[in-house]
């Protein structure tokens, strides 16, 4: 639950469409009891009343058990977002796909989002250098699209064929927030920074030859952009930038 669903509960109460009870039953189901007890993890039930949207599950690093049991529980919480696992191993994926049939998987993004997608709000527009960017893409647009904001991919548009970039110039224009992912030498966001004055936040990735040092050659080449405006997240962060890029788009 948010700070604009907890708003929306309360309205309802003082228009008696819902009672005290019922407000109290779904509070005590979530934000007020602080967090879920679940004997290896302490799920947080209030961080989305505190930043506006809910705990992810970071899956790297747990059991398939452990992150079914994580995702069931997140589901369970009064909320209008869905329960976000990222980081998904195969097994993982089947495992989860088992559990929740009607789960949305993105197998390239390794994202699952259990529930409905919420109303998107403005549009995050996600623009790749190249294929071998697109896990790292894939997951920035999964969880902006999970955490409320409409999304849109530009993909393949690396600075090795600047033209294909150029004629994308409307879409970049016309975005709430921009998501941009690149390796190699990192240098596609600060060409978008330079072409238009929309909110950027750039993605280096631990793609390319040995001297790109698994991607901090990227990471040094957006901190130091020329261009002004450019935010920077950690290497293959897709899940850091969507979920800033959302935050931008809903406002």
């Amino acid at each position: 639950m948010d700070s604009d669903e907890l708003r929306a509960l309360l309205e309802s109460v003082a228009r008696g469409d819902a009672t005290v009870g019922d407000a109290a039953a779904t509070l005590e189901a979530g934000p007020l009891a602080g967090y879920t007890d679940l004997g290896f993890a302490r799920l947080d039930a209030h961080r989305g009343i505190r930043t506006g949207d809910p705990e992810v599950v970071y899956a790297a690093g747990k059991t398939t058990e452990q992150v079914v049991a994580l995702l069931g529980a997140l589901a369970a919480q009064p909320s209008d977002r869905p329960a976000v696992a990222t980081r998904l191993t195969d097994e993982m994926v089947g495992a989860v796909e088992a559990a929740f049939p009607d789960a949305l998987l993105d197998p390239v993004a390794r994202c699952v989002a259990v529930g409905a997608l919420p109303a998107a709000r403005g549009e995050v527009v996600v623009v790749s250098a190249g294929t071998s960017d697109e896990p790292v893409a894939a997951e920035a647009a999964f969880v902006a699209r999970a955490f409320g904001a409409g999304v849109r991919r530009v993909c393949d548009v690396g600075v090795a064929g600047i033209h294909r970039l150029l004629a994308e110039r409307d879409a970049l224009t016309g975005a709430d927030c921009l998501v941009v992912v690149a390796g190699m030498e990192g240098a596609l966001p600060s060409v978008v920074g330079g072409l238009v004055g929309t909110p950027l936040v750039a993605v280096p990735t631990s793609v390319g030859y040995g001297a790109s040092f698994g991607g901090l050659a990227a990471l040094l080449a957006m901190l130091n952009s020329c261009a002004p405006g450019v935010t920077v997240v950690n290497i293959d962060n897709g899940f850091g930038a969507g979920v800033f890029a959302a935050r931008v788009a809903r406002r």
